[in-house]
């Protein structure tokens, strides 16, 4: 149970928020894809496959941190959290352009990209979060941008400067702006995130930014193939 001073300090549950994302880097290392990805050695196939399924998500990045960010200010909370949301949406808008912009130098246009299947850990990935920001804790949503950022931070400016470095991939030297530009901005992002959630001192908020934070590190290695390039298929 919380004391008083932790809750003050913010030193107990930021560990906590730490921890999930610490965790998350962890799972994605130990999955075979995301692996390869942030490794390197990812195919073609599986780099296209990653980058499909980051575009049905991250599309809807900006209406979900402003619409949270809008609502907070409607309820009258958390004036700071509500600004660090709004700016959040800005950051991300055009984000999706970049992945398009990838996936057209690998040989993919937007018609494959809009008519692909989603993998359930999006679908599920999208709808909580617009749940949170419309009808739930709407600062929930700061847990999973804060994972997502962490992710970034230490893992994404490395991918693509490894998937440069091996250049397996036909025309990938045009088609890491995604990767590059994530692992470039989001480490002050983390910063400052952190600097102002220590700040907050209200259970409930820490609570429901927590469950997100834990929800999107349990759901994000869900994203990628389950299987690899060599995944054996049973026979009929």
């Amino acid at each position: 149970m919380q004391t008083q001073t932790e809750n003050q300090t913010g030193t107990h549950w930021l560990a906590a928020l730490d921890g999930e994302a610490r965790g998350l880097v962890a799972a994605v290392d130990v999955h075979p894809d995301a692996g390869r990805l942030f490794g390197g050695t990812i195919d073609t196939e599986g780099y296209i496959h990653y980058l499909i399924q980051t575009y049905h998500y991250a599309r809807w990045s900006t209406p979900i941190l402003g619409e949270a960010g809008e609502r907070l200010k409607r309820l009258g909370r958390h004036p700071e959290l509500a600004e660090l949301l709004v700016q959040k949406a800005g950051e991300e808008r055009g984000h999706e352009r970049w992945l398009l912009s990838d996936l057209a130098n690998l040989g993919c246009p937007r018609e494959r990209v809009e008519e692909a299947a989603h993998r359930p850990a999006v679908d599920a990935y999208v709808g909580w979060n617009f749940f949170t920001s419309r009808s739930g804790v709407p600062t929930a949503v700061l847990g999973t941008a804060y994972v997502l950022e962490y992710l970034s931070q230490t893992r994404a400016g490395v991918a693509a400067e490894r998937l440069q470095a091996a250049a397996s991939i036909p025309n990938i030297h045009k088609s890491v702006t995604f990767l590059r530009s994530h692992g470039a901005l989001d480490g002050d992002h983390v910063a400052e995130m952190a600097r102002i959630l220590g700040r907050l001192t209200d259970s409930e908020d820490q609570a429901a930014i927590l469950f997100s934070a834990r929800a999107t590190r349990s759901l994000y290695p869900c994203i990628f193939r389950e299987g690899g390039p060599n995944r054996l298929t049973p026979e009929g």
